[in-house]
Order: C-alpha cells, then sequence, then structure tokens
C-alpha cells in the first residue's frame, strides 16, 4: 500500500515527473521563480496533467520541511514492497530466465536507493530483502533511487531462506552470494541463466541462513589496501558483469 510523499528539489521532483507522473499529487512552485529550469520544469508538469500550485517562498520552506527545496516540492504516492506471494507471481509470469538482486539486512537508506538505482539500469527483474533488519522504501531511498524505486518491483519477505529455497527449488534459481572469504572471484562465475544475486548488509554480510541457502559464493578481487566495498557500489560491479556475461551469450 502506498503513503504520501514529499519530496523536494529540481532534479528529484523532474525524475518524478519524468519516470512516474502518475504517481505524482501536484506540484508546489515559488511564484516568483520564472527561470529556464523552472519553466521546463512547469511545461514537463503540464504535458503530465500534474497540477501545478504557485506558492510563496514561506510556504515551500514549511512543505520541505528543512530540505533544499530549490523553489519546487512535489507530493507523490510513494511506492510500496511487494510480498512474498507478487514475487512467486512475477517469477512465474517472466518470459526470460529471472535476474534478481536480493539484499540480506541492508539498512541505510542511501545504499538501497543506489543498489535500486543499479538494478534498474542492469534489467534486474526485482530486488528482495527481508522485513526484519532492512530499511524499507522510504523518502530517502524513493530520492537516492531517481525513479528506480517505481520502475523496479521491491520485494520484502517475512523469511528469507524460505523465499530463497523457493526461488532454487520451483524456478530454479542459482543463488550466488558474495562474501570476503570465498575462493572463487566473481569474474570467474558463471552468471548466465536464472540467477539471484546476494549481498550481505552494511556490517556484518550475510546471515548464517543467507550464506547456507547459497549455491554459489564469490569475491571481488581487491588490489589494494581497502578490504570490502560499500554494498551498493559491489551490487553495481556484480550486476554489471552478470549483464556481460548474458549479453555474450544471447
Amino acid at each position: 500500500m502506498s503513503a504520501t510523499q514529499t519530496i523536494a528539489g529540481l532534479n528529484s521532483v523532474r525524475t518524478a515527473l519524468a519516470h512516474g507522473a502518475a504517481a505524482v499529487q501536484g506540484l508546489w512552485v515559488e511564484k516568483r521563480r520564472q527561470d529556464r529550469r523552472i519553466k521546463e520544469l512547469l511545461q514537463l508538469a503540464r504535458e503530465s496533467g500534474v497540477t501545478v500550485n504557485l506558492v510563496s517562498r514561506e510556504e515551500l520552506d514549511r512543505l520541505a520541511d528543512g530540505a533544499n527545496h530549490q523553489g519546487v516540492v512535489a507530493k507523490i504516492n510513494a511506492p510500496g514492497a511487494r510480498d512474498e506471494a507478487a514475487l512467486k507471481d512475477l517469477v512465474r509470469g517472466l518470459d526470460e530466465a529471472p535476474f534478481l538482486l536480493v539484499l540480506d539486512g541492508v539498512q541505510d537508506p542511501h545504499n538501497l536507493g543506489a543498489c535500486l538505482r543499479s538494478a534498474d539500469a542492469a534489467g534486474v527483474h526485482a530486488v528482495i530483502a527481508p522485513k526484519d533488519r532492512s530499511v524499507g522504501l522510504g523518502p530517502t531511498v524513493c530520492k537516492v533511487a531517481c525513479g528506480a524505486a517505481e520502475s523496479v518491483p521491491f520485494v520484502q519477505v517475512t523469511n528469507l531462506a524460505r523465499s530463497l529455497r523457493w526461488l532454487q527449488d520451483e524456478a530454479g534459481v542459482w543463488l550466488t552470494g558474495t562474501a570476503g572469504e570465498a575462493e572463487t572471484s566473481l569474474y570467474d562465475q558463471d552468471l548466465r541463466g536464472p540467477l539471484a544475486l546476494v549481498m550481505g548488509g552494511e556490517e556484518k554480510g550475510m546471515r548464517r541462513l543467507t550464506r547456507e541457502a547459497c549455491d554459489s559464493l564469490v569475491k571481488l578481487p581487491m588490489a589494494g589496501a581497502v578490504e570490502s566495498l560499500n554494498v551498493s557500489v559491489a551490487a553495481g560491479i556484480c550486476l554489471f558483469e552478470a549483464v556481460r556475461q548474458r549479453s555474450a551469450s544471447s
């Protein structure tokens, strides 16, 4: 079920209009602003059939609640997470090999937003996360995702290990997890076919049951002094290595 969220700033509002105008309830624009960027935004709103309200800067300050609004605020119907049943329907309805991203315990909304953005760019069919000890779809996530929160199905499940078993047993999905101690390099792993890439959280990585559910574990080769990468950076690297392999085999 979706909830109303307020987003502020030219880039955030433009992205909402470009990628999900149907979810935009309305725009509030500073009435004194007449510059090119605002005019382009107003034109996009008119083309999308979105109502525009011209208000004072003081009113925008109140609506934005301290955010840097740059003269524009929008209210949107924020996307809601899907459940296990929706995941099963989605996977069963695909006419190509499933390509999924699993995030076990990602708690930083900036990381989730960035992962959703990479997932959208890579053509991922769904991003899956547990309901417990994981961040959900909030205003920060949606802002960082830049439209991907609306375009990529985000599934929150009550029992991640059970959902992973279903993907393996019923959908034939191969689970490839990432772990620094793994012996196999990401670049030596076959990432074609039905695939779910499994990433751990920011602090402890994958939980034990999640790790045990994986069919294989891979690592990112690290040449420098840094031992690990931010989960959103690692996810992007893994997703696009899978894209490279899957594109080469098609």
